[in-house]
């Protein structure tokens, strides 16, 4: 881009930027870009408590639900809600590498990782849709197996109670892991929580198979599980999209064109060029390109730009850090009047 450009990179949340404009001028000329953690409480530090109270508390009700079903299992000898009950221990386990993503994104940018380590929560998503999709494998070989060797089921009531049990535990987890996974900008968590519901399908699987099963058709049980690994492969297909459009930077376009319009309401803003979002972690950075006019000093410029960049922290939902460059007007180009 032609001309003079000014660059001035943003880090502080919303509560930072409140208070008297003769106070952040005061503050700014002390410390003119103070980004220093113990400036503010870090919102990928809160957000990643979030996330790790979400997998502790879906730990805990995955493993009681675990344990409650290997009970049945070793009462009932039923090798579909045994293949359940391992499905619901591997979705627990699931939580781990996800927990140590978050870990990771607590720390500190360096001179090797100069953005940060919340690129981790990609990698644990990805681990997680290879999860799903071993699950999927999984039902389908189960099935497939159930209907060239059939099996009798006994104890079919406890059987069914395990099944309701498994359903209600995986689905409050789903619900808990999405509902914070997009709260706080969270793909892999949302990906986890879709994993989580998988295996809520997997357990009606096993209560439709044993009502089959009760009714004298000893192919419910396995026609049921295959429908659900096809239950399975379209929800594969939802986390797998939503892990790889957040490895290819992609980002809700509505996010853009917010960023846009709250850079034209910035008084002295005569023009908006390419907005540039991407996420890091459960957080979002930004670059943008402003036109300016060309009799502005450079002082002039830095304040609008920082105008800008205001504007953008505060119109843009999880946004952290907003870089913004400017150029000018054509030399000679009259001022535009406010």
């Amino acid at each position: 881009m032609e001309g003079n450009r000014h660059v001035h990179a943003h880090r502080q949340d919303h509560h930072h930027h409140e208070g008297s404009g003769f106070g952040r001028r005061l503050a700014h000329l002390i410390r003119p870009h103070g980004h220093e953690a113990a400036d503010r409480i870090d919102p990928a530090m809160e957000t990643s408590r979030d996330g790790m109270r979400t997998l502790w508390l879906s730990l805990l009700v995955l493993a009681a639900t675990t344990v409650v079903q290997a009970v049945i299992v070793a009462l009932s000898g039923s090798v579909a809600l045994l293949g359940d009950t391992v499905h619901n221990a591997t979705d627990a386990l699931t939580a781990v590498p996800l927990g140590i993503a978050f870990l990771l994104g607590r720390r500190a940018a360096n001179r090797r990782y100069t953005y940060g380590y919340g690129r981790a929560e990609d990698l644990a998503g990805m681990l997680i849709v290879a999860t799903i999709a071993a699950s999927a494998a999984l039902a389908a070989w189960a099935a497939v197996d159930r209907l060239l060797h059939p099996r009798d089921v006994t104890h079919l009531w406890a059987v069914a109670a395990a099944a309701l049990v498994g359903f209600a535990g995986n689905e409050w987890v789903a619900r808990q892991r999405i509902r914070t996974g997009r709260r706080i900008g969270s793909a892999a968590l949302v990906a986890d929580g879709l994993h989580a519901r998988t295996d809520g399908f997997t357990s009606l699987a096993v209560l439709l198979g044993a009502a089959g099963s009760a009714a004298g058709w000893k192919a419910a049980d396995p026609v049921i599980g295959l429908l659900i690994t096809v239950a399975i492969l379209y929800v594969l297909l939802g986390a797998a999209r939503e892990v790889f459009r957040r490895l290819m930077d992609s980002v809700d376009p509505a996010l853009v064109e917010s960023a846009e319009n709250a850079l034209r309401s910035v008084g002295g803003v005569r023009g908006v060029g390419q907005v540039r979002m991407r996420w890091i972690g459960h957080a979002l950075r930004a670059e943008a390109d402003i036109v300016v006019d060309a009799h502005l000093t450079v002082v002039q410029a830095h304040e609008l730009a920082e105008a800008a960049e205001h504007a953008l922290v505060h119109a843009v939902p999880r946004l952290i850090a907003a870089t913004v460059h400017t150029d000018h007007t054509p030399v000679g180009a009259r001022p535009r009047v406010a």
